[in-house]
């Protein structure tokens, strides 16, 4: 901002050199003051969404527990708090510096391990709580897929080693200047002249948890009796509470509006120009596509189970809801809200189709976790390919002509040929890693439970009891009445007596 007395002078009158002396004087702390009441006005925003996304391991914690039997119920939620305490440490330690610790070669970050010297001008704390959060929403992806018959110390070693190492390597590739696969490249040098478009993370979050939950369910096994039928018949093993389940959802959706609006990381001005760039209403715009592609997906869920069951199911309209979400998260701020309808409509086709897959190769995933986050993260950057709008990636990613946008729309498909290969990338790391992982686990005897403890359910048998005062099916009285009889003290006449 530049400021001259004389022209000053000439607004104020006669006699007025010092008053315009001095005002000029004055506007240089002012545009100051500006300055940082945007960076205030930014990083508010920006905890404040960090806030929200946090609040999402509850919804997470919420709906897990109402997606299994209620004698795994306080097993399931001690690991979502677990997702979190250890992913907060090691993402501390070691994620935050291998996602974006710059300046870096493309596969991996190498700086502020430990937060030590990080450069609070551009890198603040607060981007390291908001990243946190995310890190710790793909560990609570993986939990659902291996629920109910996981050893706890499992739990404990595949978190610290996904939100610590594996999770941060995908963020580093899609979400840093430094990433070989960036869109925000600082030397410009991007994928097809427009690098990998995963503004939220249908791919980074949601991809890399729902894969890391597939193998882990493929190496475990499914769950006893979710296969005894005649012919190998799948039996569904129902949640204990669609309350929890619809609670658990609304949370998620709340937390939703800090995961993709909130990753713009910023809402007033580009306070690095001193210019106006309307960022409040890109913003709004992300917000509104997300809501609509949750609403559709939902509302073609219910008609598409209605259609193949011939009942209105809470639960699959939850997961369908949810299976939207996750699909509009990498291109939410990039498409119109009409491609966001189409964007809900194909997710909850596509889980449904992965739901009867899973099905017939006799997969099991309590949560559809790995068929939700994984398939409707894929179809999620498929989308992007497809829909987006030139004006909105110039305006989201910083103007370039000739970026390649959305094959539909005319773009060309130099955006589909980088999204596929996002696509098998974060397929082919997260199966290299924490397949791996599951596998040494296996075979260590540290994975899975034995089939007794998981009959008679976690609760009782690894955390000191129930999380109810009651049993959810006969399953659980059969359970209980085996290790009473297990219990049992032989008489001298051979026959048993029960302690009194």
């Amino acid at each position: 901002m530049s400021c001259s007395a004389t022209d000053l002078a000439v607004l104020l009158g006669p006699n007025a050199t010092d008053a315009a002396n001095y005002i000029c004087s004055q506007l240089g702390d002012v545009n100051n003051k500006f300055i940082d009441t945007n960076f205030a006005i930014d990083n508010t925003y920006l905890l404040f969404s960090a806030y929200l996304v946090f609040s999402m391991q509850l919804g997470f914690a919420m709906l897990c527990a109402g997606s299994v039997r209620a004698k795994n119920t306080m097993n399931i939620m001690l690991t979502n708090v677990l997702d979190a305490a250890a992913g907060g440490l090691f993402y501390y330690l070691f994620g935050y510096a291998f996602a974006f610790g710059s300046p870096s070669n493309g596969f991996i970050g190498k700086h502020y391990f430990g937060l030590k010297d990080i450069p609070t001008a551009t890198a603040d704390y607060s981007n390291f709580l908001y990243q946190w959060a995310f890190a710790i929403a793909a560990a609570g992806i993986t939990s659902g897929s291996i629920a109910e018959r996981t050893q706890f110390v499992a739990y404990l070693i595949y978190s610290s080693f996904l939100t610590g190492f594996v999770y941060p390597v995908v963020s580093h590739w899609f979400w840093s200047v430094d990433g070989w696969a960036s869109p925000i490249r600082a030397d410009g040098d991007l994928l097809f002249g427009t690098g990998a478009i995963d503004f939220a993370g249908s791919g980074v979050v949601h991809m890399v948890g729902g894969i890391a939950g597939l193998w882990g369910a493929l190496i475990e096994g499914p769950r006893i009796g979710r296969f005894d039928g005649n012919g190998g018949r799948a039996i569904a093993l129902r949640g204990h509470s669609a309350s929890l389940v619809v609670l658990g959802t609304f949370l998620l959706w709340f937390g939703w509006y800090g995961f993709n609006p909130g990753s713009f990381n910023k809402i007033a001005v580009t306070y690095q120009t001193g210019t106006y760039n309307g960022q409040w209403s890109a913003v709004g715009r992300t917000a509104v596509t997300t809501t609509l592609a949750g609403c559709t997906a939902a509302l073609t869920t219910l008609f598409g189970k209605r259609l193949l069951s011939g009942h209105w199911n809470v639960t699959d309209v939850c997961n369908g809801l949810l299976g939207g979400f996750a699909a509009i998260t990498g291109g939410c701020s990039v498409v119109e809200p009409w491609a966001a309808i189409v964007c809900g409509l194909v997710a909850a086709l596509v889980l449904l189709g992965f739901n009867k897959l899973a099905e017939k190769l006799r997969y099991d995933d309590p949560l559809e976790a790995a068929q939700l986050h994984g398939g409707c993260g894929a179809w999620g950057l498929i989308f992007t390919a497809l829909f987006a709008k030139e004006k909105y990636l110039n305006e989201v990613y910083g103007n370039r002509p000739g970026r390649p946008y959305g094959l539909f729309l005319g773009g060309g498909g130099k955006l589909l040929g980088a999204q596929l290969i996002q696509i098998l990338v974060i397929t082919g790391w997260v199966s290299a890693t924490m397949g791996t992982l599951f596998f040494i686990l296996k075979k260590v005897k540290l994975l899975r439970i034995s089939s007794e403890d998981e009959m008679a359910g976690m609760d009782m048998t690894r955390h000191g009891g129930f999380a109810y005062m009651y049993f959810d099916d006969d399953e659980s009285h059969k359970a209980i009445q085996l290790r009473r009889v297990e219990h049992r003290s032989p008489s001298p006449s051979g026959t048993t007596t029960t302690p009194v």
